[in-house]
């Protein structure tokens, strides 16, 4: 192997790490930029007057979250699951966009949705029996 055949094969290296590299960050980037949420599929959409809460199956689990009809300004907002039979699960604090998920295992059981955005609240009773 000539000289110049192998500095093109170390000349390589480098940029094959280079690419890697910017693919990596380009990944996380894309992975902060997109809002959590919920596996499953969409089984409720409990509306008020500040805010939805929507409400997810995938299994024997139920999850759940609240989203601001109106992003932007930092209020008190909450949602909570709480399986028939167990103590809810609970996010609650002070956001702009949303609060959640919150997830809990509710097999066969029903649950019950609270949701809050400000002074707008939503409870669903017993659902998903």
């Amino acid at each position: 192997m000539d000289s110049g055949a192998i500095r093109r094969r170390l000349s390589l290296g480098p940029v094959l790490l280079a690419a890697a590299g910017l693919l990596a960050f380009a990944a996380a980037g894309t992975a902060q930029a997109t809002p959590s949420g919920c596996a499953g599929t969409q089984v409720r959409s409990l509306s008020f007057a500040s805010g939805v809460t929507r409400v997810y199956r995938r299994g024997d689990y139920v999850c759940a979250m609240t989203l601001a009809r109106r992003p932007g300004p930092v209020r008190a907002m909450s949602v909570s699951v709480q399986a028939r039979g167990s103590r809810p699960a609970e996010d609650a604090g002070r956001y702009t966009r949303q609060a959640g998920p919150v997830t809990v295992h509710a097999g066969h059981r029903c649950v019950w949705i609270r949701g809050s955005v400000g002074r707008g609240t939503v409870s669903s009773g017993w659902i998903l029996c």
